[in-house]
């Protein structure tokens, strides 16, 4: 994991210079700790490099602390001879414990690094799995409404009266909004994994905006409450339009999927200093505790779940707002429901001042 880090050339660069270092710390050292506290130095570093560089960088670094313990500190000093058995013994004892020290800290760390990278290949897969699955009932289902929809409509169009041919025509309709949402967020997804989200900033009426993603709720909030007062002092703000707009409709969309009927969803927006703030709650059942830490991961679905979605939409929204430099957090409220807030560095302007510029 490490090695990649650095380049082969600046492996051997830095196994040099921590021999070095040794190397002047013995010398400064050696009436005090000996030649066998030496040793025990040059180990370290040679530990220290085979936790971080490719083998062979540190098999050199070995051979030359090696080589440096014979010259420098076993006497007679600055040759390569070894008088006492006592000295050969310890010697060979250094290059020995270097070597298996070095190739068994590699086989150690090549070990683990591939057990990271299976567990972390059999995690994606199973992340994939969890997508797959929820895609083939997300996908399918809608594709399955549209198919018998229109089927229905051209066999017995004869027969068929006007107003159950509006009924299948909205079928339809909601049948396709549901499909271009769920393909949306995979494209929303593939861009985020891609890195490639790159804001484009101007002024944007933050009211409109939300309007435009509670209209586009219309159809799915049926059986809740949207309750959202504009905000006069608010009217234009400094961000990207579209990735506010996304991060307001997975919020907005994600509280129409998982509260009870009759439930009503609060927008708010205002400006707390330098940030602009977006909060959306509800007064639902809230979120289980121990389901909070999670809930803006991908493919994150509650265990009681019962409705569909592929558990992308938190995620995303958490993408989108991190892309425009801000924060999304979510609790449950005192009072009952759940509470998203979005920080967003942000600056405002009203209208008609606008208009003067």
């Amino acid at each position: 994991m490490y090695s990649a880090i650095y380049k082969r050339s600046n492996q051997y660069l830095i196994s040099g210079l921590l021999i070095v270092a040794a190397t002047l710390i013995s010398q400064l050292s050696i009436n005090h700790i000996g030649y066998q506290g030496v040793a025990l130095i040059y180990l370290l570093v040679v530990s220290i490099s085979a936790m971080l560089f490719d083998i062979f960088p540190v098999l050199i670094s070995a051979l030359v602390s090696a080589t440096l313990l014979n010259f420098l500190f076993i006497k007679p000093l600055y040759t390569f001879k070894i008088i006492s058995t006592e000295d050969a013994l310890m010697f060979f004892m250094y290059l020995i414990l270097a070597l298996v020290n070095t190739v068994l800290t590699y086989k150690i760390r090549d070990y683990n690094s591939k057990k990271r990278d299976e567990e972390e290949k059999t995690k994606t897969i199973d992340l994939y799995n969890i997508l797959l699955n929820s895609l083939s009932h997300e996908l399918r289902t809608p594709i399955a409404t549209i198919i018998g929809s229109i089927d229905t409509i051209q066999d017995q169009q004869a027969k068929l009266a006007e107003t159950h041919k509006q009924e299948l025509y909205n079928e339809i309709s909601i049948a396709s909004s549901r499909l271009n949402r769920q393909v949306e967020n995979l494209l929303n997804m593939s861009r985020l994994e891609a890195g490639i989200l790159k804001p484009s900033f101007d002024w944007f009426d933050i009211n409109e905006s939300i309007f435009n993603v509670l209209k586009q709720n219309q159809e799915h909030a049926a059986n809740h409450h949207l309750v959202f007062t504009p905000q006069k002092n608010l009217d234009l703000v400094w961000t990207d339009g579209g990735f506010l707009e996304t991060i307001l409709q997975n919020l907005i969309y994600n509280a129409l999927q998982h509260t009870p009927q009759h439930t009503t969803i609060l927008i708010e927006v205002r400006l707390e200093g330098q940030f602009l703030e977006i909060r959306v709650s509800d007064n639902g059942i809230g979120f289980p505790k121990d389901s909070i830490p999670f809930a803006f991961d991908k493919f994150y679905k509650l265990n009681n779940q019962t409705t569909g979605g592929t558990g992308l939409g938190l995620s995303i929204a958490k993408g989108f707002t991190e892309a425009l430099a801000g924060t999304i957090s979510l609790e449950n409220k005192k009072t009952g429901g759940a509470l998203f807030t979005v920080k967003i560095p942000s600056k405002t302007l009203a209208i008609k001042d606008f208009q003067h510029e």
